[in-house]
């Protein structure tokens, strides 16, 4: 996807105001995915005004699904679900055409999908999603260009996955939910999005347990009839922004995403010395004593979160003293570094485990550790955004510079962030699109 918008932007001093957060960007579209399973319409509210969203909307069109997007209300018909092949042209724009994998087996017996694509932080192995398709009774095949499949029905099983794959726990939901019999998934993803889903899945009328120890226990259903869901306030934006307010050195509050979906991110930023005022709705923060350094190791649900790694680096090089960040999530997720050190930042990369255990990339040569001196006085730079979460901390970076930056692949930070140039702006950013 291409862009020629540039954002010019004029460093204006600390934020403040007040942010109201989109619903879930990483649930949205799995809700989208999940409502081809029924036999009837199905709506998503408190819809965030992303990319993703357009993009999947126009992928399900094309497959005969009528979509409709308006007003942060998505509705989704399924009935005239009637074509079994994504598009290639949906090759590498998002992580939705292999989650298609099992409803379109359910509704249709076969399907062809393009290859996944989403941010470039590292490897997502589809051995995980193929192996778990294999086992609940589907033929699959990859190929150069995409993954086909086919079945006669799928079936129950036991499944435990080698690691708590988010995307891997969502195709054993999706496909499980109108295979014959119980499957049983171990070591499943539990983060805050995969339970939504679950949810939405049992308003269809999946039978779907949670136990405490990271195992999920669906049951079958033939047929499933449409529903409504009122997606949970994203938790990547709503951190984003109080790290923004930190960043520099302003005080922002935060409304639309509960507490209880940002407890380690909130524990993370108290022991930096940020200070909150939390509200049933709403959480107000700032740093009137400053900031101090921490060690950070990110971790699947409930551990901190990989996709909130980028902005408290940012926050690192705006913070006195040697701070410290693991990724043990996805190998290649620092890769947006390098514009940052090149703004100023004193940040050296390390292939070690630096924080906590050690984690799988141990014994590789993956640069998955970085340890930063702060506090740098960064310089305004010419900046291209990577991907979404690296987007936002480029746009973070360039409102603590010292002078003006110039921003583009700003389609990036779009497809993740519900109108992040809007919010940037009424918390006070010179922030202004120019071509």
């Amino acid at each position: 996807m291409a862009d020629s918008t540039i954002w010019a932007v004029e460093p204006s001093g600390p934020l403040h105001g007040e942010v109201v957060v989109g619903g879930s960007k990483n649930a949205v579209t799995k809700l989208m995915a999940a409502a081809l399973l029924a036999d009837s319409p199905s709506w998503v509210t408190n819809a965030p005004a992303i990319g993703d969203v357009d993009i999947t909307a126009a992928m399900l069109g094309s497959l005969g699904v009528g979509v409709a997007v308006e007003g942060g209300t998505v509705s989704l018909d399924p009935r005239s679900l009637t074509d079994s092949r994504v598009p290639v042209g949906y090759s590498g724009l998002n992580r939705i055409p292999i989650l298609l994998l099992g409803p379109l087996l359910h509704a249709l017996g076969e399907a062809t999908v393009p290859l996944a694509g989403g941010d470039l932080i590292g490897s997502r192995p589809l051995d995980f999603h193929l192996q778990a398709l294999r086992t609940l009774g589907a033929e699959v095949e990859l190929t150069a260009t995409g993954i086909t499949a086919k079945t006669t029905g799928l079936r129950g099983a036991r499944i435990r996955l080698p690691f708590p794959s988010v995307g891997a726990t969502e195709t054993v939901l999706l496909s499980a939910a109108r295979a014959e019999g119980r499957t049983v998934l171990e070591n499943a993803a539990i983060e805050p999005e995969v339970v939504e889903l679950a949810l939405f899945l049992q308003r269809l009328g999946v039978g779907i347990e949670l136990r405490t120890d990271r195992r999920f226990v669906i049951e079958g259903k033939p047929r499933l009839s449409g529903a409504r869901q009122r997606l949970g306030g994203d938790r990547i934006e709503a951190f984003s922004y109080l790290v923004a307010a930190l960043a520099t050195g302003g005080s922002v509050k935060v409304v639309g995403c509960a507490h209880d979906r940002l407890v380690t991110a909130v524990a993370t930023l108290q022991r930096m010395g940020a200070t909150f005022e939390i509200g049933d709705d709403d959480i107000l923060v700032r740093a009137d004593d400053g900031l101090r350094p921490i060690a950070v190791a990110t971790s699947p649900h409930p551990g901190f979160m990989t996709d909130w790694q980028s902005p408290l680096v940012v926050l690192f090089t705006q913070t006195d003293g040697l701070s410290v960040m693991h990724e043990t999530v996805f190998e290649d997720r620092l890769g947006y570094v390098g514009a940052l050190q090149e703004m100023g930042a004193r940040i050296q990369l390390f292939d070690q485990c630096l924080v906590g255990e050690a984690c799988r990339f141990h014994e590789g040569s993956y640069l998955h550790s970085v340890v930063v001196q702060g506090r740098s006085a960064l310089s305004g730079a010419d900046l291209k955004m990577p991907d979404i979460r690296a987007g936002f901390a480029y746009l973070l970076a360039a409102a603590t510079a010292s002078g003006p930056s110039r921003i583009t692949g700003v389609h990036q930070l779009e497809r993740g962030y519900d109108r992040v140039l809007e919010k940037f702006q009424s918390l006070g950013l010179d922030v202004r699109p120019i071509t």
